[in-house]
């Protein structure tokens, strides 16, 4: 057996908001690079997008008749305006010709082979995209410090635009043994951290040897932070690097470390499933967020909670909640089971200065990863 001098020890618990405040004070984003925008997929942008000006020259929106507005001005079903010449047909996407500022539908235009007449007034501008429409080749598209979803992928691409400047931390996820519980923990947050903007990777070895490797900007490890016989992640990173934090008044969740090596931070999780997720939520999604140098809050919807939860102050606590109809029930609090996991539908943070909440009171319910 160990020496009792040699167990890795939690003299106090670090308060969650002073754990924040530190990954705030001594964490800094990573250098931006640039990359194809098909691969910037949940990236953080560096830089503002600007794209040219489109289109260029006003296009039409519709397929229809390109006419002067002014000409179809008295035009009706019961008294046509005849227009002085035969109407361009345009579709789709073809530049607008000269003199012509709208598109009249197909159907509101009367054309014989000698002769053409509006059957409706059309005003100037109806079915078409002007210069500058869709880019105005000043304002951006996405800003410095949002992520690109998919939806912005295909709006940029559709805008020309090919490469973006972005932040995308690249993380090492390390089950500190070959354990079917750390490895299904590691790949959950290896998934969670990609949706949040990071370029995760698990890799398989020692601790002290991911905590040396310059190739990365973090290290996420995965077990070993309690006083096992066998838990020894803590006082690796004493060796290597420096603990700045171990133990976080975060339940669960309460023997988490944090440190730096290398000048890169490291965050240390327990091994339990419910303690290495609570953590990840509150302190892990931050630390990323911070490293890609933005700051995206995450969905919730607010719900009112079916009977009271009682937490104990000083001890912020992530509370697994179950959606009934129009309510949220609280599952479980300190040990989160298997069973409230699979069953819960998202999960409550109950501050540190806070006892609780009592029955009807309005909550965000926030999604699992």
């Amino acid at each position: 057996m160990a020496a009792a001098d040699s167990l890795q020890t939690i003299t106090r618990l670090t308060p969650l908001a002073d754990v924040l405040a530190l990954i705030d004070k001594q964490v800094q984003p990573v250098a931006p690079r640039r990359i194809a925008l098909d691969e910037a997929g949940q990236a953080t942008l560096a830089e503002d997008v600007i794209a040219p000006t489109r289109p260029a020259a006003p296009l039409a929106l519709i397929d229809g008749w390109a006419l002067n507005a002014d000409l179809t001005r008295d035009a009706g079903g019961y008294a046509p305006a005849p227009l002085p010449q035969l109407p361009v047909r345009v579709e789709v996407g073809e530049p607008m010709p000269v003199g012509t500022d709208c598109v009249a539908p197909l159907d509101t235009v009367q054309v014989t082979q000698a002769r053409a007449e509006a059957l409706a007034a059309i005003n100037a501008g109806d079915g078409v995209l002007p210069a500058g429409g869709d880019c105005d080749g000043a304002t951006p598209l996405r800003r410095t410090g949002e992520r690109l979803h998919p939806l912005d992928l295909a709006a940029l691409a559709c805008a020309g635009v090919t490469e973006v400047s972005v932040r995308m931390p690249r993380l090492r996820l390390v089950p500190v043994r070959a354990d079917p519980i750390l490895i299904s923990v590691a790949r959950l947050i290896a998934s969670d951290a990609a949706r949040c903007g990071g370029a995760p990777h698990e890799v398989n070895g020692e601790l002290s040897a991911v905590l040396a490797d310059q190739e990365t900007d973090c290290v996420i490890a995965i077990g070993g932070t309690g006083s096992g016989r066998n838990d020894t992640s803590v006082q690796t990173l004493a060796r290597i690097g420096r603990v700045a934090v171990h133990g976080v008044a975060l339940a669960p969740g309460e023997t988490a470390a944090f440190g730096f090596a290398g000048g890169k931070p490291v965050l240390l999780l327990a091994g339990r499933l419910d303690a290495a997720l609570a953590v990840w939520l509150v302190i892990g999604r931050p630390l990323l967020q911070r490293l890609a140098g933005g700051a995206e809050s995450e969905p919730s919807e607010t719900l009112a909670l079916s009977r009271k939860v009682a937490s104990t102050i000083g001890l912020a606590e992530v509370v697994p909640l179950r959606r009934n109809g129009d309510k949220a029930e609280p599952l479980a609090s300190k040990y989160l089971s298997l069973s409230a996991l699979a069953h819960s539908d998202g999960w409550l943070l109950v501050p540190a200065d806070s006892e609780g909440y009592s029955a009807g009171s309005p909550v965000p319910l926030r999604p699992w990863p």
